[in-house]
């Protein structure tokens, strides 16, 4: 595949099939290839292309930017795509202040945006716009079903922390939500911190029965391998995003038994997860992540929408997309009333298969969860 991927400018293409004509569709993705947190945006953008590449229509052409990680560079990205590139339809982003800075400005101006990860909370309740689809989850979503583990498991004096931005105030927000006991403590972070020497302490000194911790790519790799040699023995919690399979390998046997909750997983018992699980290691040789997960579902959002609308038609463009017609790797896949999954979300456990750390599903935490903000939005 990465053939096919031709650099032009600061950007990576691929046009799907022959030549361009005016009624070929562009789209920009803005993703973090880069520096940290690349692992996850290389995941998007692997599993996405994935799809586009099953499909193989003609007259599809992705436009791949690096963001690196940075919501000034997005912001210019996303205005070049625009504006200069004239795209229709723009996705990619994984970081929520990127996406904070990016969304609103490309849905004033027409232009469709399909999120692969980020879902702050303020573009699923008062600030949605009908030209904005989360295709992955409501940012809270993952961290109330720990919350809800957490109580099922009997813990009572949780310490909760995630790094200082939209994404993870809403982690700490979601985890509140459903877990009924006390706090130990509530930490936010630098973004991008690979220090816990601080934060450790504060945990050992805490009293606290059992840690949910929200850090994403490095920043969780950092953290697990310092909490292990810590010595510091309280059961840890997390979302998906901080025990992903991108980064297991990293963390090696410090992540062990670590129960945390994703609504996707490597062993998730449909058709077309199976199918994707092995095209996906067949094609890049290493097990997708929920970010590569997330990637292949947008793609095939919208390759089921550009099936029966363009996007210069937006109304019927974005009915297309509401109906969702399209086989996900989750199972059954629904919008909410705001453009947000309603889904099922898991619990999962670090386990080794053979010599590959993985996850496996251990239980359902929540059926058909759709999101807190939903009834703030009104199109």
């Amino acid at each position: 595949m990465g053939a096919r991927l031709l650099a032009i400018g600061t950007a990576l293409a691929l046009t799907a099939g022959a030549a361009a004509t005016a009624q070929d569709v562009r789209v920009g993705m803005i993703t973090t290839l880069s520096g940290g947190g690349a692992s996850l945006g290389l995941d998007a953008r692997d599993g996405f292309m994935l799809a586009i590449e099953q499909d193989g229509r003609e007259g599809l052409e992705i436009l791949i930017e690096d963001d690196e990680r940075s919501p000034d560079r997005a912001v210019q990205l996303a205005d070049r795509l625009v504006q200069a590139e004239d795209v229709d339809i723009l996705t990619g982003i994984i970081w929520s202040n990127l996406l904070m800075a990016v969304a609103p400005s490309a849905t004033a101006q027409g232009v469709f945006y399909l999120s692969v990860n980020a879902a702050p909370s303020q573009l699923a309740g008062a600030n949605c716009n009908p030209l904005y689809f989360s295709v992955s989850y409501q940012n809270d979503n993952l961290h109330e079903a720990a919350g809800a583990y957490a109580s099922s498991a009997g813990y009572a004096n949780t310490f909760i922390m995630a790094p200082n931005y939209p994404a993870g105030t809403d982690s700490l927000t979601g985890f509140k939500r459903f877990y009924e006991g006390e706090l130990a403590g509530e930490v936010y972070t630098e973004l991008g911190q690979t220090d816990y020497a601080a934060e450790i302490s504060q945990i050992r000194a805490s009293g606290a029965d059992s840690v949910f911790i929200f850090l994403p790519g490095g920043m969780g790799i950092a953290f697990v391998r310092q909490y292990a040699e810590s010595g510091v023995d309280i059961p840890l919690i997390g979302p998906a995003f901080s025990f992903d399979q991108g980064i297991l390998p990293a963390m090696g046997e410090a992540a062990l038994g670590v129960y945390n909750t994703a609504n996707w997983s490597n062993d998730l018992d449909n058709e077309t997860n199976a199918a994707f699980v092995a095209s996906f290691q067949e094609a890049y040789g290493r097990l997708p992540s929920v970010y590569a997960a997330y990637g292949f579902d947008t793609a095939n959002l919208m390759l089921s929408a550009l099936d029966t609308a363009s996007p210069d038609d937006a109304e019927a463009f974005q009915a297309a997309l509401e109906a969702a017609e399209f086989d996900s790797v989750r199972g059954e896949f629904t919008f909410n009333t705001n453009h947000h999954p309603i889904q099922d979300i898991y619990v999962r456990e670090v386990v080794m298969d053979g010599d590959v750390l993985t996850n496996r599903i251990v239980e359902t935490a929540m059926e058909d969860r759709g999101d807190a903000y939903a009834d703030q939005c009104s199109f």
